[in-house]
């Protein structure tokens, strides 16, 4: 039996070692636009596939109605992974205000 080995963890984004021309700060802040950004993106995707499958179910043009349902459930996924994420940046920057120097 052949075992092959796990491969190391790699980061979701570029971090500030792998872009040294910028300031960790500005990583970070580039970071996190990335990630609402895919997240953005990921909504527009999703609804975008599930508008054409709605128009393909109404013109008699889809075969099999499933895969609507399918496409439904994940753009409401995707649209209620980007509320959770800006309700949790949200909750950050609000607990950052509060803190005291």
């Amino acid at each position: 039996m052949e075992f092959t080995p796990i491969s190391p963890i790699r980061p979701l984004i570029e971090t500030a070692e792998a872009q040294p021309a910028q300031g960790a700060r500005n990583a970070g802040a580039s970071a996190f636009a990335m990630v609402f950004q895919s997240a953005i993106n990921n909504v527009r995707d999703t609804n975008a596939a599930q508008m054409d499958l709605e128009y393909k179910l109404a013109t008699g043009q889809l075969d099999n109605p499933a895969e609507l349902t399918l496409a439904a459930a994940k753009a409401d996924n995707a649209a209620l992974l980007l509320m959770e994420l800006r309700n949790k940046a949200l909750d950050v920057y609000n607990e950052m205000m509060r803190i005291t120097l």
